[in-house]
């Protein structure tokens, strides 16, 4: 391999040598950084279930002996290629029968409960202008491509993706007792109808405008636009006459025109959509060979070579249905008291840099930078593991006497009515939002907090044998980077309560609004993975990006002894990422964050500390002059 310089590339020169050996492996789309803890706590907990199942393993984490049973049921592979698509059919024939709008007006709260596709979302979450509260909240329907730009007419990897799509669905179809002329009606209509959602719904660019998912409408005005379907009816189907009088709108549009979806050609339509679809949405919980017929085209999306060994997709079902009582039997055995205290020291120091950088900051004015002071002290903190296993898991039984699709679809139905029934209550700001074992962290600006779970705090993100630079250039930079959050241009627009409000004064927003356009201008248009970045879509996550940097840097100037070579080479190290082409073009298209690599190389060049660590000349290919450079915080 070519010796790269680190002043040219930071990226490649740091990571290299591993990209040059590192093996993706052949049922994931990527390896390296998060992914690669992500697969080591994935294997630790896997040897874990084996032994649970096998006796030689306990633990006293509640619901876990239901996880065991529900594991148990994935990989009794006689019993599910016995059992076939029979599971599912009653749902599928009832979707079929639906002839008219009145009968599936009267089939609505049945179909929702079990997992069957309506042309609209609902969900519950806290308000955004009164986050003590919880709200009803509406979408639209999901496109079978990752996003509205691929139905474009030049687009050609959205027409080979929907080939894959109708090729995948022929094969799944063929497992129903429709005729081979209904086969190809549900296909071309699924596909017809799907083109008509794409035509009404957001992009992912509009998605990413966080604030403007608050649309509040009366329940009666989204009633009218959903006319002749039933949603006053639904609500009472699950609320009795105590209905919601107002509903948060995310999508207006998909919304507004909904009633077109349910006129007498198109119903016809959304019945063999909805058919497709829910069969798609549960060939995982059928027969090894309908699981794997269905996960073709995700396959194909992210250019993933095979499923998983069926102990894993165990595994990771049961991951997904338990998350939260695994995340704490994982916290609890892996890890240490002594990595939690280290690691909430240095949350309160980033904290306490923070409050610094605002205090002296040159584009607010004194009653902004108090409110911001304010947000910041009282950001409450999540690291490691919560402390009990909530309720809801407590319900989760699984009898013996239930095949797998229908223990799933009993688990799903307890946790529809668990999310409906949290309209009534105050917003639960104790719950995490990313269970213990997930190698992952997260800012939620409706609870003002930031979660830190345990998987993440390893190496190379953190490790007490890490230097203190090494870590400040790993965990500290992730850390600062979702407080940044806070203040990206979406967490910008709520106050220390969670709540939407105008906290800025006009002229400090401004200022804002020009350095985030500076963001998006350095970004925009560079190319990658085949593609551009595209400036606007990737704003949020870089202004995080830029501000966990900024502040961690400015403490690392507090330090005693501090290294900026070993801050910034590990923070090249923590983006490291091999991944399948298709995955990298997914990314670059859908993924509110920047490519990995691109994140370890352009906000280095923002910071004076990065051209001296590594004396990078103005001949160097990661240097850029100093009016180009951006610091928002």
């Amino acid at each position: 391999m070519e010796n790269i310089r680190i002043q040219d590339d930071l990226y490649q020169a740091v990571n290299g040598k591993w990209l040059e050996t590192a093996v993706i492996p052949k049922d994931r789309p990527t390896t390296g950084g998060f992914e690669t803890l992500d697969q080591n706590v994935e294997k630790l907990l896997m040897s874990d279930f084996k032994q649970f199942v096998q006796g030689t393993k306990t633990t006293d984490v509640p619901t876990i002996e239901q996880a065991i049973k529900l594991y148990k049921k994935v990989i009794d592979e006689q019993q599910r290629n016995k059992d076939g698509i029979a599971p599912i059919m009653p749902l599928l024939n009832k979707i079929k029968s639906i002839k008219t709008v009145e009968e599936l007006n009267k089939s609505a709260k049945e179909l929702l409960l079990n997992q069957a596709l309506l042309p609209i979302n609902i969900t519950v979450e806290a308000d955004m202008k009164n986050a003590t509260k919880n709200s009803l909240n509406l979408y639209g329907p999901n496109t079978i491509l990752p996003d509205t730009t691929y139905y474009h007419p030049d687009n050609q990897t959205g027409k080979q993706l929907l080939e894959v799509y109708k090729n995948m669905v022929q094969q799944v179809l063929d497992f129903t007792d429709l005729s081979a002329e209904e086969k190809q009606q549900f296909i071309q209509d699924t596909l017809t109808y799907d083109a008509l959602i794409a035509q009404k719904v957001k992009s992912q660019l509009e998605w990413a405008d966080y604030v403007n998912n608050y649309n509040p409408f009366t329940t009666a005005e989204v009633s009218n636009y959903l006319q002749p379907f039933d949603f006053i009816g639904l609500l009472k189907d699950f609320y009795g006459e105590n209905i919601p009088q107002e509903i948060i709108v995310a999508d207006p549009k998909a919304i507004k025109e909904m009633s077109f979806y349910f006129n007498k050609d198109n119903l016809t339509l959304y019945t063999h959509w909805a058919y497709v679809k829910t069969l798609l949405s549960h060939t995982s919980q059928l027969s090894i060979q309908l699981a794997t017929l269905g996960g073709l085209y995700r396959r194909t999306l992210l250019g993933i070579e095979c499923d998983s060994p069926l102990d894993k997709q165990a595994y990771r079902v049961v991951s997904s249905f338990f998350s939260q009582p695994i995340g704490i039997y994982y916290g609890r055995t892996y890890f240490g008291e002594e990595s939690k205290k280290d690691i909430t020291e240095l949350v309160n120091k980033i904290l306490t840099t923070w409050k610094k950088r605002v205090s002296r900051n040159t584009f607010l004015q004194q009653q902004t930078k108090d409110k911001a002071l304010l947000k910041l002290s009282t950001i409450n903190l999540k690291l490691g593991y919560p402390d009990d296993v909530r309720d809801i898991y407590k319900k989760f039984i699984i009898n013996d006497e239930d095949n797998y699709y229908q223990a799933v679809n009993k688990i799903n139905q307890i946790y529809t009515n668990y999310e409906f029934e949290k309209l009534n209550k105050p917003v639960d700001k104790s719950e995490w939002l990313m269970p213990a074992h997930m190698v992952n962290a997260c800012y939620d600006p409706s609870r003002n907090d930031i979660t830190f779970p345990a998987a993440i705090l390893q190496k190379p993100f953190y490790s007490i044998e890490q230097t203190v630079s090494e870590n400040l250039g790993g965990i500290g930079a992730v850390i600062s980077h979702e407080i940044s959050h806070a203040f990206d241009n979406n967490g910008a627009h709520f106050d220390e309560f969670g709540n939407l409000s105008d906290w800025w004064t006009e002229k400090d927003y401004q200022n804002f609004k020009d350095l985030t356009k500076s963001m998006i201008e350095q970004w925009d248009g560079i190319e990658f993975a085949g593609g551009k970045v595209n400036g606007e879509l990737v704003v949020s996550e870089n202004i995080a990006d830029n501000g966990g940097m900024a502040v961690t840097i400015e403490l690392m100037h507090t330090l005693d002894s501090c290294n900026f070579q070993e801050y910034f080479i590990n923070w090249a190290r923590i983006w490291c990422i091999k991944a399948t082409e298709q995955y990298m073009q997914f990314l670059l298209n859908n993924d509110v964050h920047s490519p990995a690599k691109l994140r370890a190389n352009i906000q280095v060049r923002n910071f004076k500390e990065w051209y001296e660590a590594f004396d990078v000349k103005e001949t160097d290919q990661m240097y850029i002059p100093e009016d180009k450079r951006i610091i928002i915080w």
